[in-house]
């Protein structure tokens, strides 16, 4: 399963996951970080279907990169119940350089493996994913 560009695997109850969001909504969001040791994507947090935005947010370390999804609901203008999710980069510019190649190099192989991600954001600092920016691109 490794990727021969970034030797990065994918764990698969990162799939197990992200389909339990995406399918049950048993999650609001998941945090997705990278094991350098064993050179693999593993699940670090799951948000319960209850928490809030900055809950996620709050999750992602100030100084460390890590990938994100959130389940995003909003209403439409025709009042119609939506959702959205969000694929997040989270690389802040305090992060080591090589933790932020690693990421930025297994991105896109880790993001094809969740199938039914509708946006994509990528953030070094907290104000480029905001609620405004994730309200914006709902729409």
């Amino acid at each position: 399963m490794a990727n021969s560009s970034s030797g990065m695997a994918v764990n698969d109850d990162c799939k197990l996951k992200f389909m339990e969001l995406k399918a049950k909504r048993s999650y609001r969001f998941i945090v997705f970080k990278i094991e350098e040791k064993i050179q693999q994507v593993t699940v670090e947090k799951l948000g319960e279907p209850n928490e809030s935005y900055e809950h996620f947010t709050d999750s992602l370390p100030a100084n460390e990169c890590r990938y994100a999804v959130y389940d995003f609901d909003f209403t439409t203008e025709e009042n119609v119940q939506k959702s959205k999710i969000f694929f997040i980069a989270w690389a802040p510019d305090t992060s080591r350089i090589r933790s932020k190649m690693l990421y930025a190099s297994s991105k896109d192989r880790f993001r094809r493996e969740l199938d039914g991600v509708q946006v994509e954001l990528q953030a070094t600092d907290p104000s480029e994913m905001s609620m405004d920016i994730i309200k914006s691109r709902v729409f």
